[in-house]
């Protein structure tokens, strides 16, 4: 580790202590960095694998230590979500260990290494686990006590884990603060949803309930087996019997009985909300079909109403999106350590009950995550936001049905998946049923609304059975229609009693799950209610319902204060420096950018109607290499130039400068008459491909073309798409997505992107690099059809038949300078060599030997290739036709390839251009 990162790292506790006031607010998040993603050394701790007992189960843990401390510190009791183990939690152990705290990871009871069965955080079993970690961390010296067997620990997990830590603070007075996230506050609700007050059951979440029973029947970790394992019943695995049978019975019946949301509620932190004395700081994610952020609204509402200090802090992930961008997870870290620092530690003043969240900016061009503007309240709002925007929905009422068991379904979000999967598919995995929805939409939006919470809808229904199943989304549909469910979240509501007559149909006030999103001006609202979906259990029996729509949409809207992008330590360190280099360099680019545009002002009179003139270009490395000695040619309207020469003649190097992508060392180049410099304004009527094509692969090639296009921010009339398109023949591929394309159609969307605009000068870097031979002829055609009506191609190719079947001109390169450059026809020359088609091979060798020329080969079944030797074609047909050989075709041989031989010979260097 360098002196600089010690440095730092020792220093993180007094930027710790620091309170952050109004006036440096933009620091707080750059600080998140250096808290927790200024990695300590592995030997800033010590780790001990340790296998702790009682109530006849053996819990798989490990305890570590700060390597460095010099007195007791504070503990931390990590917890693991479903289905995880210790290992799961290692990397945010290992932080916290690097940040001054004993941390005690365990396996939860029913995992991993770890015996006993799961009873989904039972208060007489996980939490009385917990309470003997507790019992075991006061017994160690080296962690700081209250008093005699109560240590001074917080309690931090995720999901399962999260639970675990709201329960155990509400049973056990000896925590002194909790950091749960993305958990539940009733877990029978959080199973079995229920979206409208009606006093109905609510509708089993099948696919995530499965996907736990199906995690918990599962075999034990791979690590190795558990000291003791005991016997598995196959239809419960390792899940309690209670448990067990509780599942069982929701998923058969869909509406779970009372010994089942007795179960449930036993689990649920909603039980002990106003037993939590311990501060409490909630994460929940905007991205979770799963525990949506209603869960942690009502967790905060409920320890708040009994005076322990709570912080609410909403991040653009979740159970279906990961921990989100760096951004947020910075911010959560930061607040974290944050709150433990306080709480355990006594550094800073009280964090305080501001509220922090996220929101989606868009996705990477560089790797496709997503993007996100954090921002701060100075109060946790609620799920009904600061603000309200009310929309005006149209649409009669409309008939859906209800298909049976279920099937076929829709689709509003995969478990797990549907954060990952909408960040692949831009924004979208929604799929309704034709026939089971019904669509009820806004005007287009006259302003943005920021929308945080849950939104509000009235809804009516009908139903010869008096019973009906339904599911509301809130589409938000771009310009171009497109509708994006956002997190793949929707509304289940069981209604009973209802009338077989809509116009009877009482409304009822449905609650949409609480949504983080910013609906842009000019997008419209869509609300669709459906009779299925493939994440709940549906009526088994077909039906068909009528649905109507109140005309006002309520959406909850929020407004905060941006929170700075987080950057890095070495930013908040060295701030000064940069800002006073970057200074520097933007005047020195100013500078260079003047000069070069006033150098650009002046034509040159003699080449102003020549698309390209390069004259005494080349280029050296600062390490001595020179790619490029000495290179002049001119390319003209209406030719298709060829750059020829073998791996590191320079063609590529060449090229580079051509296009303003690097400096030459001396030299000049003209197009039509301007001469060539970074960014010089010419540079608009040269199209390009270089170094490969780069697409968004979530994107059609169409919209990636779009996409390049306006980044140039040049009027949208001067594109001339359907051109570049028809030259390029794309076809109807132009419209499916980058990702799905072969090789051979991204070289010629590439193609299509560099004559976007239709160029004067086309420049193009081994554009038939990986296509197969049909590929190659249509490429081949479609430079010559490019090369009219006055414009010009330069291409670069080690393919030298099909340069020579594709391009007027070539200029044969070899280290580093032009050994030949004219028309094809001229390079290649009288040729001294034929090719003939005969009927009598070995007969035709012999007499042709007699004859003396230089050499006879033979070249498929009936070829043959003799080097005359000065013998006339004329002596050589009559000679064969007078024996009685038959000469179907005589053909001068000499090629390309043979002059581009004659020419470079083996004088290659063997190495990649620079």
């Amino acid at each position: 580790m360098s002196a600089l990162t010690t440095g730092l790292r020792r220093a993180l506790p007094r930027l710790n202590r620091r309170r952050v006031v109004p006036a440096v607010a933009a620091l707080v998040v750059l600080a998140a960095v250096a808290v927790w993603a200024v990695r300590p050394a592995p030997d800033a701790w010590t780790t001990e694998d340790l296998r702790l007992a009682g109530d006849g189960v053996e819990l798989d843990a490990r305890f570590y230590l700060p390597a460095d401390r010099d007195a007791d510190v504070p503990a931390v009791l990590l917890a693991h979500g479903f289905g995880g183990s210790k290992d799961t939690v290692r990397s945010d152990a290992e932080a916290l260990a690097g940040q001054g705290y004993a941390v005690l990871a365990y396996t939860a009871r029913g995992f991993g290494r770890s015996t006993g069965e799961i009873h989904l955080d039972s208060p007489d079993h996980e939490v009385k686990d917990a309470q003997r970690l507790l019992d075991w961390l006061a017994t160690r010296p080296e962690v700081t006590t209250d008093g005699a067997g109560d240590p001074k620990v917080a309690v931090v997990g995720g999901s399962y884990g999260g639970a675990l830590a709201l329960l155990l603070a509400g049973q056990d007075g000896r925590v002194d603060a909790i950091v749960p996230s993305i958990t539940w506050n009733d877990l029978g609700t959080a199973l079995v949803p229920q979206s409208a007050d009606t006093g109905a059951a609510g509708v089993f979440k099948k696919s995530w309930a499965g996907y736990f029973f199906g995690n918990g029947t599962a075999s034990v970790e791979r690590g190795g087996p558990p000291q003791r394992q005991e016997p598995q019943d196959p239809a419960c695995g390792r899940f309690a019997k209670d448990v067990c049978a509780a599942y069982l019975q929701m998923a058969t019946s869909g509406i779970p009985d009372e010994n089942t949301l007795a179960l449930l509620r036993k689990s649920s932190p909603a039980t002990v909300l106003d037993k939590i004395k311990a501060p409490t700081l909630l994460i929940q994610g905007a991205v979770d079909t799963l525990f949506p952020l209603s869960e942690a609204d009502a967790n905060a509402k409920g320890i708040a109403a009994a005076g322990t200090p709570v912080r609410v802090a909403w991040f653009t992930g979740g159970h279906d999106g990961g921990e989100g961008p760096t951004s947020d997870s910075d911010r959560l870290k930061y607040l974290t350590v944050q709150w433990l620092n306080h709480y355990l530690k006594g550094e800073g003043e009280a964090p305080g009950d501001d509220f922090t969240w996220s929101r989606v900016a868009g996705f990477s061009a560089l790797d496709r995550g997503l993007v996100t503007n954090g921002y701060s309240a100075d109060a946790y709002p609620g799920l009904a936001g600061t603000g309200s925007t009310r929309v005006t929905l149209t649409g009669s009422a409309q008939p859906i049905a209800n298909p049976p068991n279920g099937n076929p379904g829709a689709i509003s979000s995969m478990p797990g998946l549907t954060g990952r999967l909408s960040s692949l598919l831009s924004g979208n995995v929604a799929l309704d049923v034709a026939g089971q929805h019904a669509m009820f939409d806004s005007a287009p939006l006259t302003a943005a609304a920021d929308v945080a919470g849950s939104p509000t809808v009235r809804l009516r229904v009908a139903s010869p059975t008096g019973e009906a199943v339904v599911f509301v989304k809130l589409y938000d549909m771009d310009a171009n229609g497109t509708a994006t469910l956002s997190a793949g979240l929707v509304a289940p509501v069981r209604l009973t009693g209802l009338p077989a007559d809509i116009a009877q149909a009482q409304p009822v006030t449905v609650t949409l799950p609480a949504i983080v999103r910013q609906i842009e001006a000019g997008h419209t609202v869509r609300v669709t209610v459906a009779t299925s979906d493939q994440a709940f259990l549906t009526p088994a029996q077909p039906a068909t319902y009528t649905v109507a729509v109140e005309p006002e949409l309520t959406l909850p809207t929020l407004t905060g204060k941006p929170i700075a992008d987080p950057g890095s330590l070495w930013w908040i360190v060295l701030a000064g420096v940069v800002a006073a280099i970057l200074l520097g360099l933007v005047l020195l680019l100013v500078v260079s950018r003047i000069r070069h545009r006033r150098r650009d002002v002046a034509v040159v009179a003699e080449h102003a109607g020549t698309p390209l003139v390069v004259r005494g270009l080349r280029k050296a490395y600062g390490d001595g290499f020179v790619a490029v000695q000495e290179i002049g040619f001119t390319v003209e309207r209406g030719q298709v130039v060829g750059l020829l020469g073998p791996n590191g003649a320079g063609k590529t190097t060449t090229l580079r400068v051509l296009m303003g992508l690097t400096q030459p060392t001396e030299g000049e180049i003209f197009v039509f008459g301007h001469r060539l410099v970074p960014g010089a304004p010419i540079l608009s009527r040269v199209g390009a491909l270089v170094e490969g094509p780069g697409f968004l692969p979530h994107l059609s090639g169409y919209q990636n073309l779009q996409a390049y296009w306006q980044a140039t921010g040049r009027p949208w009339e001067d594109a001339r798409f359907e051109e570049a398109l028809e030259i390029a023949g794309l076809g109807d591929s132009v419209h499916r997505k980058t990702r799905k394309y072969s090789h051979g159609m991204r070289q010629r969307l590439a193609i299509a992107q560099a004559m976007l605009g239709l160029p004067e000068l086309l420049v193009l870097d081994e554009p038939t690099d990986g296509l197969d031979p049909p590929q190659i002829a249509e490429m081949r055609r479609v430079l010559q059809r490019y090369a009219t009506d006055g414009r010009a191609v330069l291409v670069s190719s080690h393919l030298l038949a099909e340069v020579e079947q594709t391009c007027t001109h070539a200029v044969v390169v070899n280290k580093g300078r032009i050994v030949a450059s004219g028309p094809v026809g001229d390079i290649v020359g009288e040729s001294p060599s034929v090719q003939l088609e005969v009927s009598d091979v070995p007969a035709a060798t012999r007499i042709l030997e007699d004859l003396g020329v230089h050499s006879v080969k033979t070249e498929g079944a009936n070829g043959l290739i003799v080097d005359m030797n000065g013998t006339a074609r004329s002596e050589i047909v009559a000679s064969l036709v007078g024996a009685g050989i038959g000469v179907e075709r005589l053909v001068p041989r000499r090629r390309l390839e043979d002059a581009f031989l004659s020419l470079v010979g083996d004088n290659s260097r063997g190495s990649g251009d620079r």
